[in-house]
């Protein structure tokens, strides 16, 4: 580099650390993300199932969902590409939700939905038959191992419908959409440093000064964003910025599995993004007519929380529990020897809402704990906190007054504070990847 003093460094270059550099950028802030990885979207946003869904545990989680589904519609507009460059694909699908026990068949986020304006249908189970012939909608709940003799058995009667939301769906390739934003910030004058790692933090007077990288190269910033992913805490504890924090993040193991279509479904024509809280599983379309299947963190699945350089990244037995639950309701699916899929990191806070905020230390900033569920908020993400950093370095007590951010296709403020640092557990979190 031939200056190693900018207005801004971002430290990661995922999503939304792409997201955040270009929108300060664009403000006319000269930015910088440092990434230790060799590519943006290169790390667990690779592995992102990238859903693009409306439905959330509170009213903000909702009104900034249906505002960056806007975003992926329009993601030429956002990007101002030029006519000829190759985009990354949003699949506008639909997305279906079994109305069940353990999600009250979304009573408390139909209201939030209701406030907002989002469309949806209530399906019988007859039409979900009729979308999904080769569905069995018997029971299946509680949630069980694989171990347990009664794993596979109906338990009693049938769910109880489900909703459909014809907006949504899924990004077929989220590294790609990361590169889209890469480019788009380095048109507007972002800068990109790769294969960096970011090993010290010096602050003074209680100010962050900038960083220092692991070949000891320091770059100067009055401003660093702290957007790390599955690394977030270890560079919270670089900057002392953790001392304060009532809600932490943690780098969480998941597997994803993807499994064959069964023969004769064109699951790729017929599927969409489906979340059933009673089979404990959310799936979507994958090429190739592949199905990819997540789990939605039932109690009795083991959260292993690991070390985000240090972890095991070979399929286990929560691979086959994945593809056994789906098989309770899709009973012709076939569960190959070969296990594909990918196994990566989420990063977690306790309730699973992120935090974007600003932090005890002046000038530096927390984007952690999107993992999961915030790949689809990432263009309102990126806004969001560009004004948050203006809010505060112009002096405003963020932590005392909450920023308010006025989204731009929902016509609605949400206040910033609901992403605070500070806050209190959300005891109306789904506390599972549903956010």
């Amino acid at each position: 580099m031939a200056d190693n003093n900018y207005d801004v460094v971002i430290v990661g270059a995922g999503i939304i650390g792409a997201a955040i550099g270009y929108e300060l950028t664009k403000k006319g802030r000269r930015t910088l993300n440092v990434e230790m990885l060799p590519a943006a979207g290169y790390g667990s946003t690779s592995n992102s199932c990238a859903i693009i869904r409306l439905y959330y545990s509170t009213l903000d989680g909702c009104a900034m969902a249906y505002d960056g589904y806007h975003y992926w519609k329009e993601w030429a507009q956002y990007l101002q590409a030029p006519e000829d460059e190759p985009l990354a694909s949003f699949i506008d699908c639909g997305t279906l939700i079994m109305k069940t026990e353990q999600n009250e068949g979304l009573r408390k986020q139909l209201v939030h939905l209701d406030a907002l304006g989002i469309t949806y249908q209530h399906w019988s189970n007859q039409q979900i038959l009729e979308r999904f012939p080769f569905y069995d909608l018997s029971n299946f709940a509680p949630a069980k191992p694989l171990d347990d003799p009664d794993f596979g058995e109906p338990t009693s009667g049938e769910v109880n419908g489900a909703i459909m939301f014809p907006n949504g769906g899924y990004i077929t390739d989220p590294q790609f959409a990361t590169r889209n934003i890469q480019l788009a910030s380095e048109r507007v004058g972002g800068s990109f440093l790769f294969n960096s790692r970011v090993t010290e933090i010096p602050t003074k007077d209680g100010k962050v000064q900038g960083v220092v990288l692991d070949d000891g190269t320091r770059i100067d910033a009055p401003v660093v964003i702290n957007v790390a992913g599955p690394h977030s805490s270890q560079i919270n504890a670089l900057a002392g910025t953790d001392k304060d924090m009532n809600i932490s993040t943690r780098a969480l193991r998941q597997e994803v599995v993807h499994l064959p279509a069964p023969e004769g479904v064109d699951y790729l024509s017929t599927g969409c993004v489906t979340s059933d809280s009673d089979s404990a599983v959310y799936t979507r379309p994958e090429v190739g007519n592949n199905i990819l299947i997540g789990s939605e963190d039932p109690p009795c699945d083991q959260h292993v929380y690991v070390d985000p350089d240090d972890y095991d990244k070979a399929f286990s037995d929560q691979w086959t529990l994945q593809a056994q639950r789906l098989a309770q309701r899709f009973p012709s699916l076939g569960i190959p020897n070969t296990m594909k899929g990918c196994v990566d990191l989420y990063d977690v806070t306790e309730d699973w809402i992120p935090i974007y905020d600003r932090s005890c230390i002046d000038g530096f900033y927390l984007a952690c704990g999107t993992s999961g569920n915030q790949f689809k908020n990432a263009p309102v993400a990126g806004k969001a906190m560009a004004e948050l950093i203006e809010y505060c370095e112009a002096g405003h007590d963020h932590d005392r007054e909450p920023m308010q951010y006025h989204l731009k296709y929902v016509d609605r403020e949400i206040s910033l504070g609901t992403f605070s640092r500070l806050r209190e557990i959300n005891q109306d979190s789904s506390f599972s990847v549903l956010g």
